[in-house]
């Protein structure tokens, strides 16, 4: 039997291959979906990707991952560093829950050091570029079958 999960991404993620391509890479958000879902498929996970500029959005989606114990992989953009109501849903996971991001904060402008997501998560990656997937998804089977 497949795990469901879900490999949730915040604002401007989107529009991967475009936006500032020596910080995010040239690979598109399709690649990304395509990468997530074949190596979830290896993993035994149906992944499921989602992306959305809107933080009421992701509060819904963490709510239904939350509902339905359903492992996350999640990249909340620039909402990791100031959204309490994303890190509210986050702390009421009842499965594991990895945040990813493609660049590494700590080598950026400083507003980018916190993240407010962290601290309930099970753990981050991050710096590896869109590999940073890759690994939260072989955490995540760590976690679920470990």
């Amino acid at each position: 039997m497949t795990r469901r999960v879900l490999v949730l991404n915040g604002p401007n993620l989107g529009r991967l291959g475009s936006r500032e391509p020596d910080v995010y890479g040239a690979t598109s958000y399709a690649g990304l979906v395509e990468s997530c879902r074949t190596l979830g498929a290896e993993l035994g996970f149906d992944v499921e990707v989602r992306e959305t500029n809107d933080e009421g959005e992701l509060v819904r989606w963490l709510h239904e991952a939350a509902d339905g114990r359903i492992p996350v992989v999640i990249n909340p953009g620039a909402f990791t560093h100031y959204s309490y109501a994303m890190r509210d849903a986050a702390a009421q996971r009842t499965a594991p829950l990895i945040e990813v991001h493609i660049s590494n904060p700590y080598a950026r402008e400083e507003f980018r050091h916190t993240s407010v997501i962290a601290a309930v998560a099970t753990g981050t990656v991050a710096g590896f570029g869109l590999g940073s997937y890759r690994l939260a998804l072989r955490a995540l089977a760590e976690e679920v079958t470990g």
